[in-house]
This record gives structure tokens, C-alpha cells and sequence, in this order.
């Protein structure tokens, strides 16, 4: 069966996109990004920003987002998989990357959460803007502690000026 994505959380005023590969089972039942409880995403941005996210009802965590100018999208918009694993990702669909300068005129830099999502590093470089590799928040990236990660986002955020 295919699934189909998350729509875009991005708006005008985005001056950072954080793109992720396709959305969890946890995330596409919840229709939520990054709804799995172990993912640590929302973390992340909590440590960040000094806001505890994960607390707030997840339209007042995007709304967060919009006003730091932060954006969320994946770059693919369907695929077929099993489980919630990149790399069971199959007959992956891209989405319309292209359109983000359209989307986020104030788009400052694009950044890949994960591996699988740096796969379509080329396509968001034709953009003309900087696009860098974070480590993944996925529980599958266990290599890496939360403060090595924080470490990595923390630079990306404020090179973006959103910290």
C-alpha cells in the first residue's frame, strides 16, 4: 500500500527548513511530525529554545515553529514501507523541493535530518542556498547522545539566526 506524507509546516517567514526522509508509523497515525515518543526531535527544539514543546498541544508546537521561523517538511511525499525504518523505504515519491524558495522567500538554509533525507542533498543545493546534514533525532540513532546532537543543531540554529 502507499503512503502519502505530511503536508508542509512552512511559511513565508521561514528562515531554516528542517526536511526529514517520510514520516514514522506513530507520526502518519497521528498525523503528526514526529509524534513517535522516543524520537527527539521535539526534545531538541525544547533545549533549544528553553520551551518545553512536547508539553504544548502539537497546533501551538507548530505555531512555535512558524514564529521562530523554523518550517518542517520531508522530502519524500509517498513511498511504500513496513514498519517506520529509512531503510525500508520503497518507490520513494520526492516532493516539490524546488518549490521552497517559493514557499519561504526568507529561506536562509535547508537542513537534512538524517541520512536518508541527505540522500536529495543535490536537489535542495540546486536551491543556491547552504544545505547541511544533521544527525538524525530517529530512535534508530543511537550512536549519537542527545548532547552530541544538541551540539550539531545548536550550530545550524544560530548560523540560521534562529537561536
Amino acid at each position: 500500500m502507499k503512503l502519502l506524507g505530511l503536508p508542509p509546516v512552512i511559511s513565508r517567514r521561514s528562515r531554516l527548513v528542517v526536511l526529514g526522509s517520510f514520516p514514522g508509523a506513530a507520526s502518519l497515525a497521528a498525523q503528526q511530525y514526529y509524534a513517535h515518543p522516543r524520537n527527539q526531535f521535539w526534545p531538541l527544539l525544547s533545549a533549544l529554545w528553553g520551551v518545553d514543546l512536547a508539553a504544548l498541544p502539537y497546533p501551538k508546537r507548530l505555531q512555535a515553529l512558524r514564529e521562530r521561523g523554523l518550517g518542517l517538511w520531508d522530502v519524500y511525499a509517498s513511498c511504500r514501507r513496513e514498519g517506520s525504518l529509512d531503510s525500508a523505504i520503497a518507490d520513494a515519491e520526492l516532493n516539490d523541493l524546488a518549490s521552497l524558495r517559493r514557499r519561504a522567500p526568507a529561506l536562509q538554509c535547508v537542513a537534512h535530518n538524517g541520512g536518508e533525507s541527505a540522500r536529495s542533498m543535490r536537489v535542495t543545493a540546486a536551491l543556491g542556498l547552504p544545505v547541511v546534514r544533521l544527525p538524525s533525532t530517529s530512535p534508530a540513532n543511537a550512536s549519537w547522545s542527545f548532547e552530541r546532537k544538541l551540539a550539531a543543531w545548536r550550530e545550524v540554529f544560530h548560523a540560521a539566526g534562529l537561536l
